[in-house]
């Protein structure tokens, strides 16, 4: 693809935006290679995704400003509707996707990263959403999901002050998992990625959709959502496996041994 990498490392996928020229930035061209990246992505092999921009100042600096500043209504509001189509496939995407935040996440930068599962950034990231300085709201679920991470107030005083936010700050507010120095970004990516990969693929997958779907409910639907995914791992080689490990392990610390999870 012309703005998108894709490579596999054992069960980890990495999706890496490659417009560094533009900081990255997200036009239609990029959003399409995206969506096509993810559409590519084996399931039966790749168990964990990390998502990251090329180079060293950007993970994405946002929306390609130039490409907006002449669109109409009609073209804004598609615009914004294939960015929110892709980042909620981003964010209903079976597997877990870690977003690597090398740099500015500014604008639909920082909303590609909220939708994905967990945020880690290298020490020179910046996070914000800067739209209403330019006359426009957030338009890739900004409004939307940042009020879910850090809450109303928080995202309601970053939102419209349309102010910057450094990685210290941005892990303050819950915002980011964790800050690390810009060289050790990726090699922890890849660990926190390979240690989920190890586990036992059908309960990631189940844990993703639990939490994702009880957030949009009441708790007594979330814990009935949860009863039922709870129930479909039963009877799964994942779940006879990884349990007659552990007793195995309980009755005999020798004769534990890693378990092999197939994803059935």
């Amino acid at each position: 693809m012309g703005f998108i990498d894709y490579e596999v490392d054992g069960a980890v996928g990495i999706i890496t935006i490659n417009r560094p020229k533009a900081l990255n930035a997200l036009n239609e061209d990029v959003l399409n290679e995206l969506e096509q990246a993810f559409d590519a992505v084996d399931l039966s092999v790749v168990r964990c995704l990390i998502l990251t921009g090329a180079g060293e100042k950007s993970f994405v600096a946002g929306a390609d400003i130039g490409a907006m500043s002449t669109m109409t209504k009609a073209e804004g509001t598609a615009f914004g509707k294939k960015g929110n189509d892709i980042f909620l496939k981003i964010e209903k995407f079976p597997i877990p996707v870690i977003a690597a935040i090398n740099g500015f996440a500014l604008g639909g930068g920082c909303e590609i990263s909220m939708s994905c599962d967990i945020r880690i950034c290298s020490e020179n990231a910046l996070f914000g959403q800067p739209e209403v300085g330019l006359g426009i709201t957030p338009g890739f679920g900004g409004t939307q999901r940042l009020a879910r991470l850090v809450g109303a107030g928080m995202a309601k005083q970053l939102i419209y002050t349309a102010r910057n936010i450094d990685a210290a700050e941005a892990k303050r507010i819950g915002l980011v998992n964790e800050v690390y120095p810009l060289a050790d970004l990726m090699p922890a990516a890849k660990k926190m990625a390979a240690g989920i990969a190890g586990n036992a693929p059908i309960a990631v997958r189940a844990c993703k959709k639990a939490i994702n779907e009880g957030l949009q409910v009441s708790i007594d639907e979330g814990v009935a959502i949860e009863e039922e995914l709870f129930g479909n791992c039963f009877e799964s080689y994942d779940q006879r496996e990884g349990m007659a490990n552990f007793l195995r392990k309980k009755d005999d610390p020798k004769k534990v041994r890693k378990v092999a999870f197939k994803n059935e």
